[in-house]
């Protein structure tokens, strides 16, 4: 006889899984208006709070894979929200946010308050 496979019906790694995806929706349904997903929110304050970060050190603050992060900053750059810096060797450029992503963080910072605060108060 084998494992008893039906304890994995109470997998707790999937069932975190299920419970980010359900939050994830939840944000995204609050900042769609202002044209961001929840990560590209996350990345904006981000660079708000902590001022220009390497893409390094932003994706492990964020607790993001850099894959990921590139591919989001690529969309948030071609809308002029963040950009890259110069930086003293040359080799990597850290990302800042620009006026224009400032303004659109503050915009859509409601939209985001909202999707907290509801969330806070089923907890």
């Amino acid at each position: 006889m084998g494992p008893d496979l039906s304890l994995c019906t109470q997998c707790v790694c999937l069932a975190a899984r299920r419970n980010a995806r359900s939050i994830t929706r939840h944000f995204e349904a609050e900042l769609r208006r202002h044209g961001l997903r929840a990560t590209q929110f996350s990345i904006l304050a981000a660079l708000a709070l902590a001022g220009p970060k390497r893409m390094g050190d932003l994706a492990e603050r964020l607790g993001l894979e850099r894959t990921s992060l590139t591919r989001s900053a690529a969309v948030l750059a071609r809308s002029g929200w963040i950009r890259s810096d110069r930086s003293s060797d040359g080799r990597e450029r850290p990302l800042l946010l620009t006026a224009a992503g400032r303004r659109k963080l503050e915009a859509a910072y409601p939209a985001w308050k909202a999707a907290q605060d509801s969330l806070k108060q089923e907890a």
